[in-house]
């Protein structure tokens, strides 16, 4: 059975670890290992998590009870209040539990709580060569754009922005 948390941050940890394991089997294909670990780097250093709970931004962990063993995780926060938009910055699954189930429940708890506090759009950006693409499609969401994000070092982000209407 797979149980949900509301990550805090003695919890900080546990994301870093999940992100360094699946990061590298996700994206390896398509990102050189340079680029790879300097986004895990950039996002997932410890005062940057903590920074972004401080912020307010919601950390959400997978427990698979049986295994006693933490699964995944995501992340949303409000990125403008005034339209009620939400953003899933960050939700990620171990790669042997795919097709398991664990990231549709993630992403309907993230929807649930957003809806709960008002939220009208939840948006997302993915990687176009990603295949969670097709995941956040079955999921509802619609691509609205296509971007390219500069994030230092020479290295492009290339996304999709991907919209749900709640």
């Amino acid at each position: 059975m797979i149980v949900l948390r509301r990550a805090k941050e003695d919890d900080l940890a546990i994301i870093i670890d999940l992100a360094e394991r699946i990061w590298p089997q996700t994206y390896s294909a398509y990102l050189s290992e340079e680029q790879l670990s300097y986004m895990l780097n950039l996002m997932y250093n410890r005062g940057e998590l903590l920074s972004q709970l401080q912020k307010g931004y919601t950390f959400l962990i997978a427990t698979d009870t049986e295994e006693d063993k933490d699964v995944g995780f995501a992340g949303f926060s409000n990125v403008d209040s005034e339209n009620h938009i939400y953003k899933l910055h960050k939700l990620y699954v171990l790669p042997e539990t795919h097709g398991k189930g664990v990231g549709k429940i993630l992403i309907n708890e993230v929807k649930d709580l957003i809806i709960r506090e008002g939220g009208k759009v939840l948006q997302l950006n993915v990687n176009r060569n990603n295949r969670a693409k097709d995941f956040y499609m079955k999921a509802g969401f619609k691509i609205k754009e296509t971007v390219d994000i500069e994030i230092g070092n020479g290295f492009l982000m290339n996304d999709y922005v991907m919209e749900l209407a709640l």
